[in-house]
């Protein structure tokens, strides 16, 4: 069973957007894979990298989708996606240096935020957008 599975209730009504929540999913699912099958710090490393640059990408467009309708709260959620990519870079700079491990802690930490974020947060916009 993934550590994140996806469900409908995570539906915002985007395919886009649904897409892509899927995919950091998806990602997050192989970094805890890769944690608990003891991978090395290179394969653990290239995976959380492809999980910062998604995550990205995906806040990047959904963004840009706020915008395009108008959202009302585009600034406040702009700041949110702010502090979860500063924050997730903190802790791969931790992991890089050797400062931290990739803990069940930190995999904690991403799958509330993205259930958080995405059930509470996204949720708010998804009648504001159309497919």
């Amino acid at each position: 069973m993934p550590f994140m599975p996806w469900s409908d209730s995570y539906s915002v009504n985007s395919t886009l957007i649904d897409a892509q929540h899927k995919r950091l999913f998806e990602l997050v699912n192989e970094l805890h894979d890769a944690m608990l099958h003891g991978h090395g710090k290179d394969v653990i490393g290239k995976t959380l990298d492809a999980t910062v640059e998604y995550a990205r990408t995906h806040f990047s467009e959904e963004e840009k989708l706020m915008e395009k309708f108008h959202y009302p709260e585009l600034e406040a959620h702009k700041t949110m996606h702010n502090a979860f990519i500063q924050k997730v870079y903190e802790l791969q700079t931790e992991y890089r240096s050797g400062q931290t491990a990739l803990s069940f802690q930190v995999m904690e930490f991403l799958k509330d935020w993205l259930n958080n974020h995405i059930l509470k947060i996204d949720k708010r916009y998804a009648g504001y957008i159309k497919n």
